[in-house]
C-alpha cells in the first residue's frame, strides 16, 4: 500500500430566462470573458495543477481515491506566504468507494488535507511548469447513522426504509457477510453515495447524495445529526412504491453484474445515479442549495437528449436540526454535440456535477460531457465547463404549486420540453476546462494520447478563494478536483483487508486544477 501517512512533509506528486448572457471578446491577457445579468466573469489563466496518486491510502488503510466528488476550502485557513506561495486546508469527498465492478460495503467518509500552491504565471506550452499544487494528508472522518452504525456505499434495498426518532424515513441497505464477499454477520446500514459537501464553522458538515437523494448533516465525529428528504416529485418510485435502489448490485454477487431491480429505472423521481450532485451553502450558513444532476425521470431524465431541465432547491438551515424547504427553481442545462454519436443522437445534455453559491447571488455550476478522458472511451472532451446561472426572474415552482407530488412534471417527458408557465434560470457559458493552450502550460492535455497527463473524465468539485486574502479585490482562484472512481491496480478497502485490481487496467490519479478568474459588476 502507498500510504500518505509515511511523511509529514508536503507530498510532491501525490497526494433560462431569456438569457442575459453576453460573451465578451477577451483581452490579450485573458482566455475568456462573459457577462451574466450584469455581472462580468473573466477567465484569466489556468494557474495550477496537482494530483494524488491512485494507490495512496488513508489512515484506515483504504484507497483514498475519488477525491473530487466535492471539496470545501476553509476560508479562514487560506494564507499567502512571504515567498508568494499559498497554504490552505482542503476537505475532499470521495463517493461510494470502488464501484466499477459492483458496489461494496465501503464506509463513506471525508478527507482533510493541507495544501500548498505556488503560482507559475510564466509557464508556457514550450516551457511547462508541471505540478505546482501539493497535498499533505491530515485526517479522515467516517460517516455513521444516528445510532452510530457505519453508513455504507452499497446500493439501497429495492423497497423498505429505516427509521430513527426525529428523522424522516431513510433509505436502507441489507447486506450479507462482511459486505465485501467475506464472512460476517451481515446487517443493515444507511446507504450514502456522497456527492456534495459543505463544512460549517463548528466542523459539522452537510453532505448530499445520489441514492436518496437525501441531504445529511454530520457532526464533527461523522455521526448523522439530521436529514432532509426532498419533495415527492424527486424521491424515486417503482411499481407505485418508494424505491431507493440505483440498480447497482453488490460486487460480491456475480462481480456486480446482472439486474438488481425491476424495472431498472424508476417510474418517477431522480434517475439512477442522478441525485443531488450539487450542494452549496450561503456565506452566513443559513441557506442551503442543492441541484439534481439532470432532469427527473418523469421530466425527460431517461435520455441524454431530453434530461435538460433539472430542479434547484433551497432550504432554510438557520436551525440545522430542523431544515425548512424554502423554494425551488428550474435550471436549463447546456447542450453539446457528441462527435462519437450519430447525428440523430445529438445534441446531448451536459449533466451537472457541482454548484457553488457566489456572494453576488449567482451560482457557478460545473457541467460536462461523459465517457471522455483518461480511462474513458474517448480522450477528447467537448464540454467540460464552469458556467453561471441566475434565478432572478425565474419561476419559484414551490410557490407556484402543483409540482411537488409523485409523477408531477415540469417538462414533457418524451421531448423534455419545459412547460410554458415556467421561466427557467438564466444560464451563461463561462470557463472551459479543455483549452489546450492553457493545459499544456502544466504538461497536461485534453484529447490525444491515453496517458497520465490526459485529463480525467469526471470533474465534480468547486472551491473559491481570493487571490489577495488580506484585501479581496474580485480576483479569485477556483479549485476543482476529479473523481477517479477509485480506479487503481493496487487498491485496498475494508481497512486494507480487501485488496482489488480494477479490470480496466488503469491507474487514475486524482487530479486537481486551479483557475484564476475575476468577477466584477
Amino acid at each position: 500500500m502507498n500510504s500518505l501517512l509515511t511523511t509529514v512533509s508536503i507530498i510532491a506528486g501525490a497526494v433560462g430566462a431569456a438569457a442575459k448572457c453576453v460573451p465578451r471578446a477577451p483581452q490579450a491577457s485573458t482566455v475568456n470573458k462573459t457577462t451574466c445579468n450584469g455581472i462580468t466573469y473573466e477567465y484569466e489563466e489556468l494557474a495550477g495543477y496537482g494530483y494524488v496518486v491512485s494507490d495512496a491510502v488513508d489512515k484506515f488503510g483504504d484507497t483514498l481515491g475519488g477525491l473530487g466528488s466535492s471539496l470545501h476550502l476553509e476560508q479562514g485557513a487560506w494564507k499567502k506566504l512571504d515567498n508568494g506561495s499559498y497554504s490552505g486546508v482542503l476537505w475532499s469527498l470521495p463517493d461510494r468507494g470502488w464501484n466499477t465492478q459492483g458496489t461494496i460495503n465501503f464506509n463513506p467518509r471525508v478527507h482533510k488535507f493541507n495544501i500548498v500552491f505556488t503560482p507559475q504565471p510564466d509557464a508556457t506550452a514550450d516551457n511547462p511548469s508541471g505540478q505546482n499544487l501539493y497535498f499533505e494528508y491530515l485526517d479522515t472522518i467516517l460517516f455513521s447513522g444516528p445510532d452510530g452504525t457505519p453508513c455504507t456505499g452499497l446500493d439501497a434495498d429495492a423497497t423498505g426504509n429505516i427509521t430513527f426518532p426525529g428523522f424522516p424515513a431513510l433509505p436502507v441497505t441489507t447486506y450479507t457477510g462482511d459486505g465485501f464477499g467475506g464472512d460476517g454477520p451481515g446487517g443493515k446500514r444507511i446507504p450514502v453515495d456522497s456527492e456534495g459537501l459543505w463544512v460549517n464553522e463548528d466542523s459539522s458538515f452537510w453532505v448530499s447524495d445520489e441514492y436518496g437523494p437525501y441531504i445529511y448533516l454530520f457532526g464533527p465525529d461523522g455521526k448523522m445529526l439530521s436529514a432532509i428528504r426532498p419533495n415527492d416529485a424527486i424521491v424515486p418510485v417503482r411499481n407505485d412504491t418508494t424505491s431507493f435502489s440505483a440498480n447497482s448490485p453488490p460486487h460480491y454477487v456475480d462481480n456486480g453484474e446482472g439486474d438488481d431491480v425491476d424495472p431498472a429505472d424508476p417510474d418517477s423521481g431522480r434517475d439512477n445515479n442522478h441525485g443531488f450532485e450539487g450542494l452549496s451553502v450561503s456565506k452566513d450558513g443559513k441557506t442551503l442549495w442543492v441541484l439534481l444532476q439532470a432532469a427527473a425521470v418523469q421530466e425527460g431524465g431517461l435520455d441524454k437528449q431530453t434530461e435538460r431541465y433539472t430542479r434547484f432547491l433551497k432550504y432554510d438551515v438557520s436551525n440545522r436540526l430542523a431544515p425548512v424547504y424554502a423554494g425551488e427553481w428550474v435550471v436549463p442545462l447546456p447542450l453539446y454535440d457528441d462527435p462519437t454519436a450519430k447525428k440523430s443522437k445529438n445534441p446531448k445534455v451536459a449533466a451537472q456535477s457541482e454548484i457553488l453559491a457566489l456572494d453576488n447571488g449567482q451560482f457557478f455550476v460545473l457541467s460536462r460531457d461523459s465517457n471522455a478522458g483518461h480511462g474513458a472511451e474517448s480522450t477528447l472532451s467537448v464540454y467540460r465547463q464552469i458556467d453561471v446561472f441566475d434565478i432572478t426572474g425565474a419561476t419559484d415552482i414551490k410557490a407556484n404549486g402543483d409540482y411537488d407530488c409523485v409523477g408531477c412534471n415540469i417538462a414533457k417527458p418524451k421531448k423534455g420540453e419545459l412547460k410554458d408557465d415556467i421561466t427557467p434560470a438564466t444560464y451563461c457559458s463561462f470557463l472551459d476546462f479543455n483549452v489546450n493552450s492553457q493545459l499544456n502550460r502544466f504538461g497536461i492535455h485534453n484529447g490525444g494520447d491515453q496517458d497520465s497527463a490526459l485529463l480525467n473524465e469526471k470533474w465534480e468539485s468547486l472551491g473559491l478563494v481570493p487571490v489577495n486574502p488580506d484585501s479581496p479585490d474580485g480576483e479569485y482562484y477556483v479549485f476543482s478536483l476529479s473523481d477517479n472512481d477509485f480506479i487503481t491496480q493496487n487498491g485496498f478497502m475494508n481497512g486494507g483487508k480487501f485488496p482489488y485490481t480494477d479490470d480496466s487496467g488503469y491507474n487514475l490519479d486524482s487530479q486537481a486544477l486551479v483557475f484564476k478568474i475575476r468577477i466584477s459588476s
